[in-house]
């Protein structure tokens, strides 16, 4: 293990994706990426899947030379193509693109067909919100999780994420797997030949287990029981059936070089406050925050990310390469 800062450490990771046949600008997305899900502590979406990526990428499951590419079929819809390539740069596209869009049109949408793993989910709305939009990310995952009271894997874990602006503040984002937890933990415990806690995950028996390996060929334990499942069909509709790309069931792993592109989607939602008809939201924004951190042992979500990044930051992250 070697402790390197964050540019050292997407420097490194970048040079292996190009080693592998990535072009430099998706090399230099996914670095980043990784290495900002690992700065914030969730690990489970940081370098743990650089094998799995790097096997992906040379079997030729992702494009690694791939260009992402949109059009607007209506003013407020940026459609973005990612060609099978790394999601990453795909979502960077949309990225830049939105936040004009948004504070002409007020609401506008970015659907992302032909892609792959997008990693923490959070990141992306954050950067959003740190434009001043209120955004939203929905994306469809590899089958994972069963209808309730079924057994075969009909959705994907499938993340939910949320972000706000808080005025001179870092944003609130949320940012949840539609599994009691997302499938990188137990990726990142089946690496490390550790076990899982019981209730994350069924084997492929429909009987709980702790074993990480009988869990990724089983199924996840949906959030909230019935409600996770039917959340994560509302999922499947907004980032697969809407955007065009495979459903759940249809796709390759995202966690080995099996078959071809897994083809999977995500939908973005990026809202500009100030087109909902006046200037409250920043005041309305203060107010919740006040009414929730005023009470001991509560904090906004995703604070915790933030004081994690700020200690990577300054003390830099502990590699593996």
């Amino acid at each position: 293990m070697t402790r390197l800062s964050l540019a050292e450490a997407e420097e490194k990771v970048a040079a292996l994706f190009v080693a592998a046949g990535a072009s430099a600008a998706n090399a230099a997305s996914v670095a980043q990426a990784l290495v900002a899900a690992e700065a914030d502590g969730l690990k489970g979406h940081g370098l743990s899947r650089v094998p799995t990526y790097l096997a992906m990428l040379k079997s030729g499951k992702i494009d690694g030379q791939a260009v992402p590419t949109a059009r607007q079929p209506r003013p407020g819809v940026l459609a973005i193509d990612a060609a099978h390539g790394f999601a990453y740069p795909a979502i960077d596209l949309a990225i830049v693109e939105l936040p004009e869009m948004a504070r002409r049109q007020g609401i506008v949408a970015a659907p992302i067909r032909r892609s792959n793993h997008c990693g923490a989910a959070g990141h992306h709305v954050e950067r959003l919100a740190e434009q001043g939009l209120v955004a939203l990310l929905f994306a469809n995952t590899p089958g994972a999780i069963a209808p309730w009271g079924g057994s075969k894997p009909v959705f994907g874990t499938n993340p939910i994420a949320f972000a706000a602006p808080l005025a001179g503040r870092e944003p609130v984002v949320i940012d949840m797997a539609l599994s009691r937890v997302a499938r990188g933990p137990i990726v990142a415990a089946r690496q490390k030949g550790q076990a899982i806690p019981e209730g994350w995950a069924l084997d492929a028996d429909g009987k709980p287990t702790t074993d990480p390996t009988a869990a990724l060929a089983g199924t996840m334990v949906p959030l909230g029981e019935a409600k996770g499942a039917t959340l994560a069909m509302m999922v499947e509709i907004l980032a697969a059936a809407l955007v065009g790309t495979h459903f759940a069931f249809q796709a390759s792993s995202f966690l080995d070089d099996k078959g071809g592109p897994p083809d999977t989607g995500q939908l973005i939602l990026a809202i500009d406050p100030t087109s909902m008809g006046g200037h409250w939201f920043d005041e309305r924004m203060k107010l919740l925050a006040h009414m929730i951190e005023e009470q001991p042992g509560t904090r906004l979500p995703g604070m915790r990310r933030y004081g994690l990044r700020a200690k990577a930051r300054a003390e830099g992250i502990e590699v593996e390469l």
